[in-house]
């Protein structure tokens, strides 16, 4: 079993941003054998598809060698050349486009594509004879030596076998014309490319299965890496535990500050900021004890409570300053801030005024400079 640097036993899958690494830095799954198949396979179908055109091609080839007069030689040698490599380059296109193609698809396919930097720079274990030698008498090397001594005795056997069942009619090409002789032997053709063709489907079979454990027991990791991994991904388990507490305080707080709503009907006042903030407080005179903070919200929720106390025609206060510090300073069904008292008292003594019919301008108040908040929350030293 495979083993890291601290002799830790790789017994766990490699995870995905494992396997992602191992593809930036070029260790991508990939079957030679699996290539080779698609790529004959191919061939054979290209050969097949376009051999009604193969008599024009090769009469085609044939005329450049046929000299029909000895003027102007040399222009018409040139002229039979150029034709000639047009006819070759026009070939190779047409071939070898399909098998570059259906080349990069089966890579795809099996391990998939990368275009990394990694993947193509020098490394230069790849030339140290040492390591080389390493290579060759390791178990993937043995394994290697294996496949290709199957290979040749499969492709062999398979390839005499095919002769053999065609031998008669091999026997009587040196009887037969040109034509005839090639006309059987593009008989015979797709008949041993295709036999070739399932011994090498095989083995591209066998290949590939031996290549894709290769290519997870060589990126298998150690426990202590998931877990390091897990952490470095995820956070610490205390972070996440943290994380998830605070998530739930504050599902639980919003939850709270949702129920509180009905009570806003039931306030003395509502303080604002004008929208970013809202309190609704509730007094009644004589009463032992500080004000009490009956619902407070902030965004959406703080034009709730405002819309709420107007339909209940509960008085609406815009004093941004005092509406940031009783919503940090305080907790629903709870009492303000001792350090507020005094700027509450006036506020509500206005208010009582206000709803006995009084005109009064609103009061300046003054807070202490440790319960005046930004709308982060952040102490600040203006009053707003």
């Amino acid at each position: 079993m495979a083993e890291n640097e601290d002799g830790q036993e790789k017994t766990e899958e490699p995870t995905q941003k494992r396997l992602e690494k191992a593809a930036e830095d070029g260790q991508l799954l990939t079957s030679k054998e699996v290539m080779v198949f698609t790529t004959l396979a191919m061939g054979l179908l290209l050969y097949m598809g376009l051999s009604p055109f193969f008599d024009v091609a090769l009469n085609a080839w044939g005329r450049l060698f046929i000299i029909d007069s000895v003027e102007n030689l040399d222009t018409l040698g040139l002229a039979k050349v150029r034709t000639g490599f047009g006819l070759i380059i026009l070939a190779t296109l047409i071939f070898g486009t399909p098998l570059i193609i259906i080349t990069i698809m089966t890579q795809a396919v099996v391990g998939g594509l990368n275009f990394s930097n990694k993947a193509y720079s020098f490394k230069p274990n790849k030339i140290d004879p040492i390591a080389g030698l390493k290579r060759i008498f390791s178990v993937k090397g043995l394994v290697e030596l294996a496949k290709a001594v199957l290979k040749v005795v499969l492709l062999f056997s398979v390839g005499a076998l095919i002769i053999y069942t065609q031998l008669a009619d091999i026997m009587q090409l040196s009887a037969s014309s040109l034509g005839q002789g090639m006309s059987r032997v593009s008989e015979s053709f797709p008949l041993l490319i295709g036999a070739l063709l399932i011994a090498l489907l095989i083995i591209a079979v066998i290949d590939y299965a031996w290549q894709r454990h290769s290519h997870i027991q060589q990126l298998k990791m150690t426990l202590k890496e998931v877990k390091d991994e897990s952490k470095q991904v995820n956070g610490s388990p205390e972070v996440k535990q943290k994380i998830r507490r605070m998530q739930m305080e504050k599902s639980q707080e919003s939850a709270r500050q949702r129920d509180a709503l009905d009570n806003v009907g039931d306030a003395t006042a509502v303080i604002t900021n004008p929208t970013h903030f809202a309190v609704a407080l509730k007094y009644t005179a004589g009463q032992a004890g500080a004000p009490e903070v009956l619902a407070m919200g902030r965004g959406p929720l703080a034009q709730q409570i405002i819309e709420r106390a107007n339909a209940a025609h509960v008085t609406t206060l815009r004093i941004p300053m005092l509406a940031r510090a009783l919503y940090y300073t305080s907790e629903i069904g709870g009492e303000i801030a001792e350090g507020l008292y005094n700027a509450v008292a006036v506020v509500l003594a206005y208010v009582f005024r206000v709803d006995k019919g009084e005109t009064l301008d609103m009061p300046e108040l003054t807070l202490p400079p440790e319960l005046r908040f930004d709308e982060n929350g952040n102490l600040e030293t203006g009053e707003g």
